[in-house]
């Protein structure tokens, strides 16, 4: 038995405490004895190990470190590079159309079990895409992807159906044993690898999963990213069903690192002389969605030919007033204050300030009462009864018939206080302009199920920017997305957003400057028809025990350098 794996069930046996046991390190640490990192999992247990599969967060901690990447980032630019850290691809051309990219991987990484990293690792990945035999979160790239090719074990070759300046990141596909995964791409759905991925070849190896406390791996040293060896001796990440309680057990020692942690705790890690603290623009945001189309009859925003499909209208917010009249009765530097205590950075439209294609000089939508008062007057919505305590009436509103109260019903998921004090907040301010709302924080899944069916008024939820960043939109805010489970669930649709979406992503050469700009005018219109009303970016933070030597992380990339760390004893 691994020294990991004992450590792991003596600390599940007797108690939490003993995940403190960590080797003494001599002063030239060897591989495998620099040991054992420890971070805490507030998102529950990861649901499938498998990256052709797994979606969640806790899965993708897990298998993000025991799995080589096919395109490498060098985490100094965020950007895809060739011959970047943990990846295969050294080299890649691109046809003159922009449409084939020719990619060469290496020849000298293997598989935990000696078994050689070639290209059809990662052709089984598209050819269990293209299948439709699994449910997979990779379905969408056979909207991008026209096929993928081997011809050697060194070449990967992939057609796009368009040029298209996300393409790196579209042909980012998992690199997986294809040697020991079934030919029956069906049978993957409840492959045993899925929450037994023994075969592996990233900087650790799976040993252990025990549901509801921990997940444990050990260091591979056939590691082809790590010439010299894995340091660290393992990894527990392990299940922590509280934030406060996984502050306090940071704090107390009994983890060693923290991603994320609850933002009314980050004073303490500041704080703290035991602790060295990492903070960054985040790349998570949260917003106001409301409804544009009749959520009493949903509907897609284009038929199976392409022609459009009537939407009608929300009597409420289908009016840009009334949706800027919202936008301008939220004091946002109060929400922030109260929901991420000041630990979030506000928003002017819908880019995130850490995105390179971020409009600086775009101002927010300003805080005004009177205004937004004098706009839904101006809407046709009024105070009929001069009574605080009763919301204002259509009386000539554009889509609410006469005598229809302002009052609507406003979504969030329950137990995310960052949210439910965002809803609270909204809930009193846009009372004391005559709207009534019913606040309501509901089971996650639930919520999902009303927001994928369209039938809401309005909800709060939050989004995080992929990495590396790029700032294309097209499922959020285009008729693309706007179908029944996608993504543009508020039925958002400007033409000419649409062209401009399509343009920065296709342009050709696709020099960021120039994409830039283009998505400034984006974010402008984005802004002046409320497509969102837009909050705040959350601020990222990571943190490590000051005995974690090795820590030093990029924006959005804790663990680039994880098998160079070591962790000494107290």
């Amino acid at each position: 038995m691994s020294r990991l794996l004992r450590l792991s069930v003596l600390a599940m046996a007797v108690a939490l405490v003993a995940l403190l046991i960590v080797p003494v390190l001599a002063q030239d640490t060897a591989p495998g004895e620099g040991g054992i990192i420890i971070e805490g999992n507030f998102g529950g247990d990861p649901q499938n190990l498998n990256p052709l599969i797994g979606n969640d967060t806790s899965s993708a901690r897990i298998f993000n470190l025991i799995f080589p990447g096919f395109i490498g980032v060098d985490p100094s630019v965020a950007n895809y590079v060739k011959g970047g850290d943990f990846g295969l691809a050294t080299d890649w051309t691109i046809s003159e159309d922009g449409l084939v990219y020719t990619f060469t991987i290496r020849n000298d990484w293997t598989w935990n079990d000696g078994t050689p990293i070639t290209s059809k690792d990662i052709q089984y990945s598209w050819d269990m895409i293209a299948s439709g035999l699994v449910e997979t979160p990779l379905s969408f790239r056979l909207d991008i992807i026209e096929s993928v090719e081997t011809p050697d074990d060194a070449t990967v070759v992939v057609t796009f159906k368009e040029a298209d300046c996300t393409a790196l990141g579209n042909a980012n596909l998992p690199v997986v044993p294809s040697h020991v995964l079934p030919a029956d791409f069906a049978e993957l759905n409840d492959s045993d690898f899925n929450l037994n991925p023994t075969v592996s070849a990233g900087a650790f190896q799976f040993s252990e999963f025990r549901a509801g406390e921990l997940v444990s791996l050990v260091a591979n040293q056939t590691f082809g990213g790590a010439p010299e060896g894995v340091l660290p001796e393992g990894f527990i990440y392990k299940v922590v069903g509280d934030q406060t309680v996984l502050i306090e057990q940071f704090l107390a020692g009994e983890t060693n690192v923290i991603d994320g942690p609850a933002v009314n705790r980050r004073s303490d890690l500041r704080a703290s002389s035991d602790v060295n603290v990492y903070a960054f623009p985040g790349n998570a945001w949260d917003y106001l969605s409301l409804n544009f189309a009749d959520p009493e009859n949903p509907q897609p925003a284009t038929a199976e030919d392409g022609s459009p499909i009537e939407q009608g209208h929300h009597p409420l917010f289908s009016d840009v007033r009334v949706r800027r009249a919202i936008a301008m009765a939220l004091n946002v530097d109060e929400i922030i204050q109260g929901a991420v205590f000041g630990e979030g950075d506000r928003m002017a439209s819908m880019s995130i300030p850490a995105s390179w294609a971020y409009d600086a000089d775009l101002e927010p939508i300003p805080y005004n009462v009177e205004m937004a008062i004098q706009l839904l007057e101006e809407a046709g919505f009024v105070d009929d009864d001069n009574n605080p305590e009763t919301p204002r009436v259509a009386q000539g509103a554009l889509f609410a018939d006469d005598g229809t109260p302002f009052q609507f019903t406003l979504y969030t998921n329950e137990g995310n206080s960052r949210r439910g004090a965002i809803g609270t907040i909204t809930q009193d301010a846009l009372k004391q302009i005559g709207i009534a709302v019913d606040f309501q924080a509901i089971d996650f899944n639930t919520l999902l199920e009303i927001i994928d069916s369209q039938a809401y008024d309005a909800f709060i939820l939050g989004w995080r920017n992929g990495y590396p960043d790029d700032p294309d939109q097209t499922s959020l805010f285009t008729p693309s997305g706007d179908t029944i489970g996608g993504q543009n669930f508020s039925s958002y649709n400007n033409p000419k957003v649409t062209e401009l979406m399509e343009q920065a992503r296709t342009l050709p050469g696709c020099d960021p400057t120039e994409r830039a700009a283009i998505y400034h005018e984006i974010q402008k219109l984005l802004q002046d028809d409320v497509a969102y009303v837009p909050l705040y970016s959350i601020g990222g933070m990571y943190a490590a025990r000051t005995n974690v030597d090795g820590f030093g992380p990029y924006p959005s990339q804790l663990y680039w350098n994880v098998d160079r760390w070591t962790v000494r004893s107290n």
